[in-house]
């Protein structure tokens, strides 16, 4: 076998001995579109397989790849010695663009181009097999696909589209097949943080389906699979990708090993800057197929419009942008003064963020003040409150007006410290008499134990809880058009799978429906600003779909429930802080029709 064992490619025919006259004094027999490598459309992770990438009105890409293929078509002896290579060497460019419409819908194109040729020439009967090794284009290619479902980046996205091929190629050089082709595919890809994967499945039909040298051609089923993992935060995929085809009408000729050319190719794919994205693959044929290398090697460079909007520059990304920031390129702190906003302090020996020459305590890490007698002292119990002002600066507490209590504890925080505290466990309000002050007063409105000064729903009975918010709540109840939850549905990351750590609350949301029947509920899902708008309103009616599905299995009528996502069109609170985004991730249940049912007040 002249050394090449199992992995040459190309025809394994017999042909006969030796060499003949030149190619030209003989019928050449017609040529077709030998290389099986078909790039993914622009802006894809992959060099075969599509990433599914649909975001964007409009939204462009285009780039090159580099294709580079080692023994895709050669002819062999009976003895099994190599007779000749055919098309040895074969260098191709992929010239390709593609545009979004309206989050769902790409159009794309390719543009084949043949640089560089090398290659022998045989004789097979009475007709010559040869490459003009010319530079030559391939077969153009126009593709349209439509997504289905999901979006880029999620576990699933699927999309169909299909691809058409124009014969401006040249079956002389082996870069077409001198009639149309025509590929409808079934795309699938996803991606489960770090692992990332994508498919697609493909019936092409080729007008061009003569025979070649006693091997069988048509229509075809093509392939591809690729799976690996995205690192470094994103801007890195990584793995390997398979993808082949087979003839189809032909009984003998289905995944039989002439006719089924698959190839595999280790590659990655970088972000190299914001909208550049450069690649590498190389790897083998892996069966004697028409068009099959020994070796391919590729590389990539692409441009892909930016989806989001850019945020404000922050070189040194000391979180002061850079139109404000006095030092761009050196991390600093935020100061009042225009001339050294974002620049380092001068010295900070307790690296508490205060420069020395304003720090009233420059050798102990402290907080700052507004007076300047205390700015950058210590604060030992960390209750926000330092130690030169704090009349308990060993024990965490809370602030007061009286400089004797200011910084000491109030267990019960009811606004009266510990130490005057009559009843230090239990909230109460502030006396004259040292007997009741901190004391709860009488009144119990709902009959919960927990006095209506300290009940935030004085008027439904409810458990104590830590955060004087929810103090005395219960936790489901009928309010201004609403159930009220006390706490939020938890939701698993990214997801509308609802934690167990919520049927408590969803129960009591169950028991009021089932309380009071002929109430009708929207279920209302929304989310922070976080992510793009589509796919925030997506996975908030996901999740409001989730928990209405949630109370349909427990009994209510699917009738008597809407749910609709808003993401995060209606925020109840800023989505500047983490606390606020947390607020603004929630689900809402707003009384749509409810002729009998009393309102709590």
């Amino acid at each position: 076998m002249n050394g090449r064992g199992l992995l040459v490619c190309g025809v394994c025919v017999a042909v006969s001995l030796g060499m003949t006259a030149p190619a030209h004094a003989q019928a050449r027999a017609p040529g077709f579109a030998l290389n099986r490598f078909e790039p993914s459309e622009r802006g894809s992770d992959w060099f075969s397989a599509e990433s599914l990438d649909f975001r964007g009105h409009p939204r462009f890409a285009i780039g090159i790849v580099q294709d580079y293929a080692h023994d895709p078509l050669v002819f062999y002896r009976p003895n099994g010695d190599e007779e000749a290579s055919i098309v040895e060497d074969q260098l191709f460019a992929h010239l390709g663009a593609s545009v979004n419409l309206a989050h769902r819908v790409r159009l794309a194109l390719n543009l084949p181009i043949a640089f560089a040729q090398t290659g022998d020439a045989a004789r097979l009967g009475d007709q010559a097999i040869a490459s003009d090794n010319d530079l030559a284009f391939g077969d153009l290619r126009f593709g349209v696909d439509l997504r289905l479902l999901g979006a880029y980046r999620e576990p699933v996205s699927l999309a169909v589209g299909a691809q058409v091929f124009v014969p401006t190629g040249s079956q002389d050089s082996y870069t077409g097949d001198g009639a149309g082709r025509v590929t409808p595919r079934l795309m699938l890809a996803g991606e489960l943080t770090p692992f990332v994967y994508a498919g697609h499945v493909g019936f092409t039909y080729r007008a061009n389906d003569d025979a070649f040298a006693g091997v069988a051609r048509g229509s075809e089923l093509s392939v591809a699979a690729a799976a690996g993992v995205r690192v470094l935060d994103g801007r890195l995929v990584i793995g390997p990708e398979v993808f082949g085809s087979t003839v189809v009408g032909e009984a003998d000729a289905f995944f039989a090993r002439r006719t089924t050319p698959l190839e595999l190719i280790l590659g990655a794919h970088a972000l190299v800057a914001r909208a550049w994205r450069l690649g590498g693959g190389i790897g083998p044929g892996l069966t004697r197929a028409l068009g099959t290398p020994e070796l391919r090697a590729l590389l990539s460079l692409e441009w892909h419009q930016p989806f989001d909007k850019r945020a404000p520059s922050d070189r040194d990304r000391d979180t002061i942008v850079d139109i404000e920031d006095a030092c761009p390129n050196v991390p600093g702190v935020r100061t009042d003064d225009a001339k050294t906003n974002g620049c380092p302090p001068v010295r900070d020996r307790d690296g508490d963020g205060i420069p020395d020459d304003v720090d009233a305590c420059p050798e102990l890490p402290g907080a700052a003040s507004d007076d300047p007698r205390l700015h950058g002292c210590p604060d030992r119990d960390e209750d926000t409150i330092i130690d030169p002002e704090d009349a308990c600066p060993g024990v965490a507490g809370v602030k007061s007006a009286d400089p004797k209590a200011h910084g000491c504890p109030d267990v019960d925080a009811d606004g009266v410290v510990d130490s005057a505290d009559a009843c230090p466990t239990q909230p109460g309000v502030r006396t004259d008499d040292p007997k009741t002050n901190g004391c709860p007063p009488p009144k119990d409105s709902d009959g919960d134990g927990i006095f209506d000064p300290q009940d935030a729903c004085p008027n439904a009975a409810g458990p104590a809880d830590p955060d004087p918010k929810k103090h005395g709540c219960p936790v489901a109840r009928v309010e201004q058009g609403q159930i009220r939850i006390r706490e939020q549905v938890q939701f698993a990351y990214n997801s509308a799978q609802i934690l167990k750590a919520s049927d408590f609350i969803l129960e009591a949301v169950l028991k009021i429906l089932q309380d009071n029947t002929k109430i009708q509920v929207g279920v209302q899902g929304h989310t922070d600003n976080k992510g793009g708008n589509a796919y925030n309103k997506q996975l908030s009616r996901r999740r409001a779909e989730a928990v209405a599905a949630w109370l349909v299995r427990q009994g209510i009528d699917k009738e008597r429930l809407k749910a609709e996502g808003f993401g995060a069109e209606r925020p109840k609170d800023t989505n500047d802080t983490d606390e606020g985004r947390a607020s603004n991730r929630r689900v809402e249940f707003h009384i749509l029709d409810q002729p009998d049912a009393a309102e709590t007040k």
